[in-house]
């Protein structure tokens, strides 16, 4: 049998996306066999993003400063917004370098049946982001890449029908994504033919 802290750790593992029980162990064997270089490596880089995460006020993002680099970058176009469900999102559509503008995380997607409102979401902000006329933050397009799921579907139509008032065209990502597939699990190229063919709401 291992020692608790073993097990402690395999179980922390454990409850990482794509890590059964099974892998976590695995893991967890690798790093003790190369606990003096791999093992503190990991430990290192673990305390170092715990003391510097920080989410952006702007976004929604997560990354080391608020503004984000994405919101700080003086390359993107200011005038296209990308709202995305998660951080996961954002990350796999900015991977793909095929969005230049500026993203808009909500946090979640409205659910009944999980009870998440549009007061849970960053729905608010996002409004607010768009009402901005102001020089330079004036926003022509938003575009809305929501999952293609039915919860993400009723996002977007929410989102939709909320941003009619303002003077913005809204897009949203082609349906050649899979029905209930998942931006982050998408290769790049199905991403860029999405985005490519994103069309007007309505």
């Amino acid at each position: 049998m291992a020692s608790q802290e073993i097990e402690a750790l395999a179980s922390v593992l454990a409850r990482l996306p794509g890590l059964g029980p099974r892998s976590a162990r695995r893991a967890v064997l690798w790093l003790v066999k190369r606990r003096e270089t791999a093992l503190v490596q990991l430990a290192d880089a673990l305390e170092a993003m715990r003391a510097t995460l920080v989410e952006c006020r702007t976004c929604g993002n997560v990354d080391t400063r608020d503004p984000c680099a994405i919101c700080a970058d003086p390359r993107r176009d200011a005038r296209q917004l990308c709202v995305v469900e998660e951080v996961a999102d954002l990350w796999a559509l900015d991977r793909a370098r095929l969005f230049t503008g500026r993203y808009h995380v909500l946090g979640g997607r409205l659910s009944a049946l999980e009870g998440v409102r549009p007061e849970d979401l960053s729905i608010a902000r996002l409004l607010e982001r768009v009402a901005d006329r102001s020089e330079g933050a004036a926003i022509d397009e938003v575009v809305l890449a929501m999952n293609a799921t039915l919860e993400g579907q009723t996002t977007a139509h929410y989102l939709a029908e909320r941003l009619e008032a303002h003077p913005v065209r809204i897009t949203q990502l082609a349906h050649g994504l899979p029905v209930g597939g998942e931006l982050d699990y998408l290769d790049e190229g199905t991403l860029a033919q999405a985005l490519r063919a994103r069309r007007p709401v309505g």
